[in-house]
């Protein structure tokens, strides 16, 4: 009796997998507007955009490059919404769209998560080894978002 729904689970469980190949999230990159990217708005130096590209890019910008594992069920929709979840959060695509007082706590905030290993998510990095923050390359963020908050601030007119 166990063994035959220990079966019939399996087969349920196949099934379900298969069924779920077709079922998929849309990964269409949403377009770039160049005008409104962290590049066309901020001064950002060589050695911090390659660490921005490299390391933030996937999840905080509409130039995501998806992996070969956003084919596969269930992973495609895990992948989906921390995609979703890193752009609502803060998007390199549509940075200049944020308000000054935005863009100064994201900046404190990408220094904060990357000081506190929070980013790149651990899940992440399990298959994109190349996306791991070393401590220069936090020092750097950390030097280039207080900078720019710096500037920020001092553009905001008083009053």
């Amino acid at each position: 009796m166990l063994k035959k729904i220990l079966n019939i689970a399996l087969i349920v469980i196949v099934v379900a997998f298969v069924v779920g190949q077709f079922i998929r999230p849309d990964f269409t990159n949403p377009p770039v507007n160049a005008s409104e990217t962290v590049w066309a708005s901020t001064s950002v130096p060589d050695d911090v955009h390659q660490v921005l590209v490299r390391s933030c890019n996937d999840c905080h910008s509409n130039e995501t490059a998806y992996p070969w594992y956003a084919k596969i069920t269930p992973s495609n929709w895990y992948l989906a919404d921390h995609i979703a979840e890193g752009r609502r959060e803060m998007n390199l695509s549509v940075w200049n769209t944020y308000s000054p007082k935005k863009k100064m706590k994201k900046l404190e905030e990408v220094c904060e998560q990357v000081e506190q290993r929070e980013m790149p998510l651990p899940s992440y990095l399990w298959l994109h080894g190349d996306a791991k923050l070393s401590d220069s390359d936090k020092t750097l963020l950390c030097n280039w978002a207080k900078a720019e908050s710096s500037r920020i601030q001092s553009s905001i007119p008083a009053g």
